[in-house]
């Protein structure tokens, strides 16, 4: 909060500025005229003006990590943890969030057909329990728990689902009668060392669709997200040749004499974009995001070489980008910003021209490298220097960290270098626009005093929903920046504050025009 009392302020008065922040940067310029509220004096206008304009813009810059689940890589730290347990961690989770100035948390739900939430059309996760099916006891809805306290902080949050992994190595035991392997027998195949649903079949595409909008539908989320697996990543026989993934009997039915490369790309694309305009139906609101394998094509850019996902994963992520199927996209760039044949600038600079639709770039970077070791290990300045060349990009608005542990207290201290550095200063997610959102009202603002202590009321202006309170705070020492989550309508102030400038923050990160609280 911001402390303690003022011995008297003025009447609150409101300035109304012509533009709120804008979408295409992180700063801005604020200048308008001002309203006269009753009580408050011409000679005094030019003083309130000056404190708006010269209040500092709030940076915008999505700030992510992402929590996995599967093998219990971030959370729980391992399977049949007591809920007070699971709880714990998942509160130390979002307090070392805060800490570090991140503002989203990006939640696997189904790692493998399998639903780390109470859902009717999935067994609960093997990484919760030990054993697929079994609910958490004494119950409680993780996903449920995990929205309500990363909103608490102020923090967004966007759960991640996987299309279709039917089952990982690392989940033992036997699968639930409820389990797609179950219900769609002849649609789930073995591949490699894991189980994985056919994109090809009708059963498994709605499936899936019902499936996450089943999710949309019940949970206050912010955002949907899929990340590289569409088909599998090639396997390879006893003999090292390459397995083919056995769709035949699908494509025999539905091939519509394409290509089996053509086809399998094209049941991705038709479910990439049906899984869109589905969310936007249920919750227009709700972004939608993907963070493909951060090569399309071995030659784009003309210096980049390696996997090829068109060809190997069937994902035509470029023409998802291009079409404007999606809110944001954070390809994986997991690579160096001096790698030979993948470097991390001319990727991102590809990903950005190929933006046709000015959709959010937030690239994925592969943070947890400061933990591994030998030639696969980085140091922690190699992650700083990449958040830093992307803030320095135009067309690209922030970055997602595999994964929250590497940024978790440790001797290596990668948390530590981003919250002392470029996560300093707190920003905002950038804004949504065009997803048709309103702009809420300004709030209103009202100084009341309690003897020799003091404190600002902040109350919505309308009836839209805020998310947040961008508060500016101006003191004889120079100017403070907080985000105050929606809910915290109180603001303590001591007497060395000379002004405070507000925005009602809504979803989307929409903001409305500020106002100003000035001191006589």
């Amino acid at each position: 909060m911001i402390r303690a009392s003022w011995a008297s302020w003025a009447v609150w008065v409101s300035v109304l500025v012509s533009g709120c922040v804008s979408s295409g940067g992180p700063y801005g310029g604020m200048n308008s005229p001002v309203e006269r509220p009753a009580g408050w004096g011409v000679s005094d206008e030019p003083r309130l003006v000056a404190l708006v304009n010269e209040a500092p813009e709030v940076p915008r810059e999505f700030r992510a990590a992402w929590v996995a689940t599967v093998d219990n890589i971030d959370w729980p730290s391992e399977p049949g943890l007591s809920s007070a347990s699971q709880q714990q961690e998942m509160l130390t989770l979002m307090d070392r969030a805060v800490r570090l100035g991140l503002n989203a948390i990006v939640f696997q739900i189904r790692p493998t057909a399998d639903a780390l939430y109470s859902s009717e059309l999935e067994p609960w996760s093997y990484y919760l329990s030990g054993e697929q099916g079994v609910a958490p006891d004494p119950f409680y809805d993780p996903l449920s728990f995990a929205v309500e306290e990363a909103h608490r902080r102020g923090i967004e949050l966007h759960v991640w689902l996987n299309p279709y992994r039917a089952a990982h190595p690392t989940a033992s035991g036997t699968l639930d009668d409820s389990h797609v392997l179950s219900r769609f027998p002849e649609a789930v195949h073995e591949y490699g060392t894991q189980k994985w649903m056919d994109p090809g079949s009708p059963d498994i595409a709605q499936h899936s669709l019902d499936v996450i909008l089943d999710v949309v539908r019940r949970y206050d989320i912010d955002g949907v997200h899929m990340d590289d697996y569409f088909y599998p990543y090639p396997a390879n026989d006893d003999q090292g040749n390459r397995i083919d993934f056995p769709d035949s009997s699908f494509y025999n039915l539905y091939g519509d004499g394409l290509s089996r490369s053509d086809w399998r790309r094209r049941n991705v694309d038709d479910f990439i974009q049906r899984v869109y305009s589905g969310i936007k139906e249920t919750k227009s609101w709700v972004l939608f995001g993907i963070s493909p394998f951060g090569i399309w094509k071995p030659g784009y850019p003309e210096n980049v070489t390696g996997f090829n996902q068109h060809e190997n994963l069937y994902a035509d992520a470029r023409k998802w980008l291009n079409r404007g199927w999606v809110d944001y996209y954070t390809p994986q760039l997991y690579w160096a910003m001096e790698s030979s044949g993948q470097p991390y600038p001319d990727l991102l600079d590809w990903w950005i021209s190929e933006n046709d639709q000015n959709r959010h770039i937030w690239p994925g970077i592969f943070t947890s490298r400061v933990i591994l070791e030998g030639n696969s290990h980085w140091e922690n300045n190699e992650l700083v220097r990449q958040v830093a060349h992307t803030r320095s990009v135009p067309g690209a608005t922030g970055n997602v960290h595999f994964s929250m542990r590497a940024i978790m207290p440790a001797k290596h201290g990668m948390g530590k270098d981003l919250a002392k550095s470029l996560y300093a200063e707190p920003a905002l997610v950038p804004a949504t626009h065009w997803l048709g959102v309103s702009t809420p009202n300004k709030p209103l603002l009202e100084y009341h005093s309690l003897g020799n202590r003091g404190y600002m009321s902040i109350e919505p202006g309308d009836d839209t929903e805020v998310r947040a309170w961008t508060v500016r705070i101006k003191t004889s020492a120079g100017w403070e920046t907080r985000i105050l989550p929606g809910w915290n309508r109180t603001i303590a102030v001591e007497d060395d504050v000379l002004g405070v400038v507000v925005n009602t923050v809504g979803r989307l990160g929409v903001t409305s025009v500020p106002v100003g609280l000035l001191r006589n």
